[in-house]
């Protein structure tokens, strides 16, 4: 999982995930204002999500896109899918991710299927469990596809060569 991406660089497609009103309670009365989630990625394994909060909706989709830019992950893939099966958690959220033959598609609910189709995976199952919270599920989906590995990690941090893993 590698931080310091350059977003700058990368071509880049952001997907808004979720808009809100939301409001805060003063002695005058309620403050109305917009929190926005969007997802961006450039459909090659490096994706982040951020959230933005304005008076106006295009603001806050703005701020969240300039925050999704600053917290961008690599996500491990293995051909048009992911190395192995893994469970993301944050929060309540809990998201199942498995791996799926070539052809397969993106089975998996609205929220997920955003993370995972601008991550670059064309073939995967996923499942979102308990919470159906929609900005929790995309935690919960970056946690999940952050701590994927592939044999050759594994094997690197083993001292081992990739092929004696499989033995």
């Amino acid at each position: 999982m590698a931080k310091n991406i350059d977003a700058a660089t990368l071509d880049l497609e952001e997907t808004v995930v979720v808009t809100r009103r939301v409001s805060k309670t003063v002695k005058g009365g309620r403050i109305m204002r917009f929190a926005a989630v969007v997802v961006v990625g450039d459909r090659n394994g490096h994706i982040g999500y951020g959230t933005g909060k304005s008076a106006e909706v295009p603001e806050a989709i703005k701020k969240a896109i300039e925050d999704a830019k600053k917290n961008m992950i690599t996500v491990s893939l293995k051909g048009t899918s992911i190395p192995h099966e893994v469970m993301g958690e944050y929060g309540a959220a809990r998201v199942l991710i498995k791996p799926a033959a070539e052809g397969t598609g993106i089975i998996a609910g609205g929220t997920c299927r955003a993370v995972l189709d601008l991550a670059g995976i064309r073939d995967i199952r996923a499942k979102s469990l308990r919470s159906n919270n929609k900005i929790n599920v995309v935690k919960a989906t970056f946690a999940g596809l952050a701590s994927l590995r592939t044999a050759e990690e594994v094997a690197k941090v083993r001292g081992k060569n990739a092929a004696d893993l499989t033995k």
